[in-house]
């Protein structure tokens, strides 16, 4: 996956990589209370308050020199191309500047939301999250964090075979949470029932959906009136890379590895295959209306 050379819109992507956290020392660490922590919030639809995660305190950061390196760095595609951070950027620009023309088309309007890039731990509308959360969505404060870190994780922990795809699936995915707050889905799914058929799960699934559905119209959908960076053809490679990282952080995989054995009834998310098959689905409908995972 790679950009054409047109300037980024990092106004959508906020940095506060290294930066003071007031009320940062979050409730979750490392080891087995992270993960469980990861497990419960990966890429889910709500903050960290769901999880338990707000506590108080103060935590130091590094100074304000190591701020805003995107607002920086990040000026046109072949920074996208060069750079994770940037990469961020161009994969919020082009995913908001699709459902944006998708509202219209609807007869609705899409209000943006930012994304936070974050390292260590943040405090959003939701709570306090250390990076252990994963990638959230917080539908109070409707911004999308991510702590880039976590991609590493993605290969590394949960043994995808990672890919530039693989980003953008999870930065994509994140704003399909965004995509159902807007559309009042989040508020409808609220019956707090975990397992395989519970609204968790479905919500996460219609999430993996809109995903593939950005990304099927990506390459067509420039990121702003004047052009914008343009996702260029997705290649079999993306798509698998896609997939990959779907069914990576499924509940199954997650489970069988990390507990000896797999629970259904504790689902949060869908197993890998549901993952891969919504996204599929997604991806080669491009239609959200074929996202009706949700009831």
């Amino acid at each position: 996956m790679r950009f054409d050379d047109a300037y980024l819109d990092t106004s959508e992507v906020q940095d506060v990589r290294g930066g003071r956290v007031p009320g940062g020392r979050a409730a979750v660490g490392g080891g087995l209370a992270g993960l469980i922590a990861l497990v419960l919030g990966l890429l889910f639809g709500v903050g960290p308050d769901r999880l338990g995660l707000a506590s108080g305190g103060d935590e130091p950061g590094a100074t304000a020199s190591s701020l805003a390196q995107v607002q920086r760095t990040c000026l046109k595609g072949r920074d996208a191309d060069a750079r994770e951070d940037c990469r961020t950027v161009a994969v919020v620009n082009s995913v908001q500047a699709y459902w944006t023309r998708e509202f219209a088309r609807r007869g609705g309007v899409y209000t943006p939301a930012p994304a936070v890039v974050f390292s260590g731990r943040v405090t959003t509308g939701c709570g306090t999250a250390a990076s252990s959360v994963g990638p959230f969505y917080c539908p109070v404060d409707r911004k999308v964090h991510l702590d880039l870190g976590f991609f590493d994780d993605l290969r590394t922990r949960f043994g995808s075979g990672g890919g530039r795809f693989a980003q953008a699936y999870v930065v994509a995915h994140e704003y399909g949470h965004h995509v159902q707050n807007l559309m009042g889905t989040l508020a409808r799914s609220q019956d707090g029932v975990t397992g395989a058929d519970g609204d968790s799960v479905r919500v996460e699934l219609q999430a993996d959906c809109y995903a593939g559905v950005w990304a099927r119209n990506a390459t067509t959908t420039p990121s702003s009136s004047t052009g914008g960076p343009l996702p260029t053809a997705l290649t079999d490679t993306d798509i698998r890379d896609g997939l990959d990282a779907a069914a990576a952080v499924g509940d199954d995989r997650i489970q069988a590895g990390h507990q000896g054995r797999v629970t259904p009834e504790t689902w949060t998310h869908g197993s890998a295959e549901q993952r891969q098959q919504w996204f599929y689905q997604g991806f080669t409908s491009g239609d959200m209306a074929q996202c009706n995972t949700v009831r």
